[in-house]
């Protein structure tokens, strides 16, 4: 009898273990679509909320600190109150800081950001680095407590990729798997910063996965919305910016006002981006030639700053002060103009000098900005048929940021969830219409797959561009003897046409379409100077083949 027991108990173990493990596959490989990835979608959410809220605080600890201001939300107006040299001194004590982190920590001195995001999203299996992320999270904290002059997002959306990284390691999550949990951590991270859950839902969507499928809407909604209760537990449901009470009455003739602001934003934003870019060859080129550390780099961005923030330091910080003024009207038009443009050199100073943080409330300042100066112009040259100017601030603000990051929907629904102002989407959408349009013909659809362009990653064209840089010429090729012929191979070789087997088949293809041969030779390089060896052969059917095979589960995975 004891034996029964003992193999009945024996045999309902191995039934309990064959079904945890049926489940745990499926939650590895079909995790989307089972009611159990939401309870980890929601823990995501959780973890990131709290994530990107202990980052604000670090942020704001580290302000209270150095500046000696007791409500960060005044530092700009507080600063003007500080002796010069430790508005000069603080930022470069900062850069310094983030130069010794970034050196020590990262391999190339570069902060991780949305980029990094989207292209582990794209490539990685919704994988990012750890410990350079690490790094260049409290490389951005410390940028942004000292004086740097970018924005919060951008950290926030790694921090929470690396967290959403971990758990899919820790499940062994597949491709689809892991991209989702990505998408969960970004929603969660970018609702908890900015109280904006529908917007932090559709930027992961729209801007890191780049797609809008089903089978990732329930639980990155799920994340977002835990996000956001976090902020709201925290701070409060209210709006990051109070607008004042603006006219309807004339909105409808000022539609073609806005559609020119809409381009107006757009070359805006373009110049934002290039200047970024520009100032970033630019020190590169000076830091090569003078032969300078990488250490010395943001510490000289941060003296840079820090003479700028002397006379103009609105540049300090995430700018959400001199944002608020532009909304409400508060400066001239002077005054919006010349900020503006300061602001654009701080950022692009602060970028170029890799000193950590993001763009998209940088754009939110300078968009606002914009538009209150053109609103300024339009109501006063027609005054009759004009509303309010500060109308013209909200509707930039949405349409650079919108520009910059290459994501009109999510940017505009964010917009009305920072200012808690539903009744002016016409104006907003209108302009930023136009603005993206117009700057994604300029450039590489968006500040971030620029930047991966820049890297020679290229994912603004599609999967139809990127898929074949995912394989490995050594893991497509045929190795058998039977499959190589040798004489016809080593005379290939010896006329220049084979490939390294480390090699991706984007690297591949263009001799197949060269040459317009069958098979391509795969070699070793053993070194310098060394003939190279035969390995295998890569075929033009198999390259195809896996290419397709890569095409069809990527459409799969987007209209799933």
């Amino acid at each position: 009898m004891f034996r029964t027991a003992s193999a009945a108990l024996a045999a309902q173990m191995r039934d309990m273990g064959a079904s945890f493990g049926r489940g745990w596959q499926l939650l590895r490989h079909r995790g989307p679509s089972q009611i159990q990835f939401w309870f980890i979608a929601l823990m995501i959410g959780i973890a990131a909320g709290f994530a990107a809220v202990a980052f604000r605080f670090g942020i704001s600890l580290l302000q209270t600190t150095f500046y000696g201001v007791e409500d960060v939300a005044k530092l700009h107006s507080f600063a003007e109150s500080l002796a010069w040299y430790w508005i000069l001194l603080i930022p470069m004590a900062g850069g310094v800081t983030v130069g010794i982190i970034l050196h020590h920590f990262t391999p190339d001195g570069r902060v991780r950001s949305v980029s990094d995001v989207i292209e582990g999203a794209a490539l990685n299996n919704g994988r990012v680095e750890k410990k350079a992320g690490i790094a260049s999270a409290l490389s951005s904290m410390i940028t942004l407590g000292t004086g740097g002059s970018t924005g919060r997002e951008g950290p926030v959306v790694h921090i929470a990729a690396m967290l959403s990284s971990w758990v899919s390691n820790l499940i062994r999550a597949d491709g689809i798997t892991g991209r989702d949990l990505l998408g969960c951590a970004v929603a969660a991270a970018v609702s908890a910063s900015f109280n904006a859950p529908i917007a932090g839902a559709l930027f992961a969507l729209e801007v890191v996965l780049r797609h809008f499928a089903v089978h990732a809407f329930a639980p990155i909604v799920i994340a977002s919305a835990a996000g956001t209760v976090i902020n709201r537990l925290i701070f409060g449901d209210t709006a990051e910016f109070a607008l004042p009470g603006t006219s309807l009455l004339e909105f409808y003739a000022e539609l073609p006002a806005y559609l020119i602001l809409g381009l107006v934003c757009g070359l805006v934003a373009v110049t934002l981006m290039r200047c970024v870019f520009w100032a970033d060859d630019l020190e590169s080129r000076l830091q090569t030639r003078l032969g300078l550390p990488y250490w010395l780099r943001p510490a000289i961005a941060g003296a840079l700053l820090g003479l700028i923030a002397i006379q103009f330091p609105h540049i300090i910080g995430v700018g959400y002060e001199t944002t608020s003024a532009a909304l409400t009207g508060k400066l001239l038009l002077h005054e919006a103009v010349v900020f503006a443009m300061i602001k654009t050199a701080a950022v692009a100073i602060t970028m170029a000098g890799r000193m950590g943080g993001g763009i998209f409330s940088p754009s939110l300042m300078i968009g606002a900005l914009t538009g209150l100066a053109f609103g300024l112009i339009a109501t006063s040259i027609f005054p009759e048929v004009s509303g309010s100017h500060t109308l013209y601030a909200l509707a930039g603000m949405g349409a650079v940021a919108a520009a910059v990051l290459g994501a009109p929907i999510s940017t505009t629904l964010i917009v009305f969830e920072l200012t808690g102002d539903w009744q002016t989407g016409l104006a907003v959408m209108v302009s930023v219409s136009i603005s993206t349009a117009l700057s994604s013909r300029l450039v590489d659809r968006s500040f971030f797959l620029t930047q991966l362009e820049r890297r020679n990653i290229h994912l603004a064209a599609g999967p139809q561009a990127y898929l074949l840089a995912m394989f490995r010429v050594a893991s497509v090729m045929r190795k058998g003897e039977e499959d190589i012929d040798e004489d016809a191979a080593w005379a290939m070789i010896e006329e220049g046409v084979y490939i390294d087997g480390n090699a991706t088949l984007e690297a591949a293809m263009p001799i197949f379409d060269k040459s317009g041969v069958t098979f391509i030779p795969v070699v070793t390089l053993p070194g310098e100077g060394q003939a190279p060896e035969l390995w295998g052969a890569l075929y033009h059917v198999d390259a195809l083949k896996a290419y397709n095979r890569a095409l069809a589960a990527t459409a799969a995975e987007e209209h799933s």
